[in-house]
């Protein structure tokens, strides 16, 4: 069983409306909720051996908050290519990833991030689940799925859970 975690940025500053968005960094808020949501990932197990982290200073940001609560760190790879990515680019990303990862965390942005989620999102998915997904997907929110086979093949995915900072802190 592979487990599949998209992760989206916490939420940033703006701030200083001269920076170009690539180089926007967390607000307090946004500093607050990807600890949580870092912890949230070790207290339930859900670890990753690889997280493909999109390379815009907020999704950077977030990632060192996320890994800091971890009790292992995973392979990290930072790729340009999920900045700004659809959701098609975001699924190529996954489907490249080596078959001996069972469990991959994406962390990136909307709205390729959130039209990935709701694409993946099968018809077992767990009801209460869905509805969060389809309500939104804010900054800092998780989407969990489960599927059986390859990276190379996922097209849907069982979501297992839906869970957003506010609902936790």
């Amino acid at each position: 069983m592979k487990q599949l975690l998209l992760l989206r940025h916490a939420k940033s500053s703006w701030e200083d409306p001269d920076l170009d968005d690539f180089d926007r960094p967390l607000d307090k808020r946004g500093l607050k909720a990807a600890q949580l949501m870092g912890h949230e990932l070790a207290t339930r197990d859900w670890l990753p051996d690889l997280a493909l982290v999109s390379s815009a200073l907020r999704t950077r940001e977030s990632w060192r908050l996320v890994a800091v609560e971890l009790p292992a760190l995973p392979e990290v790879v930072f790729a340009r290519a999920l900045y700004g990515a659809s959701a098609a680019d975001i699924l190529n990303q996954i489907r490249q990833a080596a078959p001996s990862s069972g469990s991959l965390l994406v962390l990136g942005h909307n709205p390729g991030l959130e039209d990935l989620a709701k694409q993946l999102a099968g018809p077992m998915s767990e009801t209460k689940a869905r509805k969060r997904l389809d309500e939104k997907f804010p900054t800092g929110a998780l989407a969990r799925f489960v599927f059986e086979g390859d990276w190379s093949g996922l097209s849907s995915a069982r979501l297992t859970h839906c869970l957003r900072p506010k609902d936790l802190g």
